[in-house]
């Protein structure tokens, strides 16, 4: 649990290429802390000091107080912007940066990647940017979607195929009938959001094999409705492609399932059976069951451990200048 304490911090950088689920591990570890925030996009660079002078890159003094990077491209501006200030920006990494740790006051990856070091924070699955106030506001915000249908209600957050897993046909019409099987037993009503990595065929024979129950899909237009199938639902099944969705589900507090995709890569196998060995999460195989489930609160956790790392900095810095 979080100490709630926001840092004397006045500026801080998030640096990323851009990509919206590197931004909200960002977002999230800074809103945690409470720190302002000012949002910088990087572009792909090899060498440690070519992103001071790449065009586009508004990465220049006065150097911030803070910097969070996240993602590969960021790792030499983190370094770059840390040597520069004398090591007076005080800079987090999240996620391996595949560099000696020591490049950064603090390193926050999660227990799947290998990385360990006195200033390295291990979490059990990725921080993001969902807390309980933003769950309160929408499921408020989206409270009539509960009220038309049946309870319990299952929001199924589905993903898609990418580079470690696979969302065949018959992957869908796996999961599609897993899905019945689950509504029809419980009575419950599904309430599903589709990703655009589903692919149009799945979602259609999905659509067409959920067709006689009760159920909201999210057609992909108008606000997107992801915040409130976490906040109003009973139980959530979430497919196994994206860490991110799982850490986000895990920290609602609710019962929480993974249905397996196929081909799945060793470090998300890793991450989805310790979601399951520490009793956060149970794979699906077509039975529901609501169970009492403990919120997996690992942004706050991080977040903690930034302060403490900033802290003993700060007192270090003064000690030295005394002396």
């Amino acid at each position: 649990m979080s100490i709630n304490a926001d840092l004397p911090i006045k500026t801080c950088w998030i640096v990323t290429e851009g990509l919206v689920g590197l931004k909200n591990q960002a977002i999230g570890l800074a809103q945690a802390l409470g720190v302002p925030y000012e949002l910088k996009e990087i572009k792909k660079s090899k060498s440690l000091w070519r992103f001071l002078f790449q065009a586009g890159h508004d990465l220049t003094p006065p150097w911030p107080d803070m910097l969070i990077a996240c993602g590969r491209q960021s790792v030499s501006a983190a370094v770059g912007v840390r040597r520069l200030s004398g090591s007076k920006t005080f800079t987090v990494y999240i996620q391996d940066p595949f560099v000696d740790p020591k490049n950064f006051d603090a390193v926050i990856v999660p227990a799947h990647d290998q990385l360990r070091g006195e200033n390295v924070f291990v979490t059990q699955g990725a921080i993001h940017h969902v807390d309980q106030q933003k769950l309160t506001d929408a499921g408020g915000h989206f409270r009539s979607l509960r009220a038309s249908l049946p309870r319990p209600l299952i929001s199924v957050l589905i993903g898609g195929k990418n580079k470690h897993q696979d969302f065949s046909e018959r992957s869908a019409q796996d999961f599609a009938d897993k899905l019945l099987l689950g509504a029809k037993t419980t009575g419950g009503g599904l309430a599903i959001s589709f990703s655009r990595r589903t692919g149009a065929a799945n979602e259609k024979m999905i659509r067409q094999h959920l067709s006689g129950i009760p159920s909201y899909i999210w057609d992909g237009e108008g606000e997107n409705p992801y915040l409130g199938l976490l906040s109003l639902a009973d139980v959530i099944l979430v497919t196994s492609d994206s860490i991110s969705m799982v850490s986000e589900a895990c920290s609602t507090g609710k019962p929480v399932y993974i249905y397996e995709l196929p081909n799945g890569g060793k470090r998300h196998r890793q991450f989805c059976q310790g979601m399951v060995e520490s009793g956060h999460a149970r794979f699906y195989a077509g039975d529901i069951e609501i169970w009492k489930n403990t919120a997996l609160d690992e942004t706050g956790r991080a977040a903690d451990f930034v302060r403490e790392r900033y802290e003993a900095k700060m007192s270090e810095l003064k000690l030295n200048i005394v002396h």
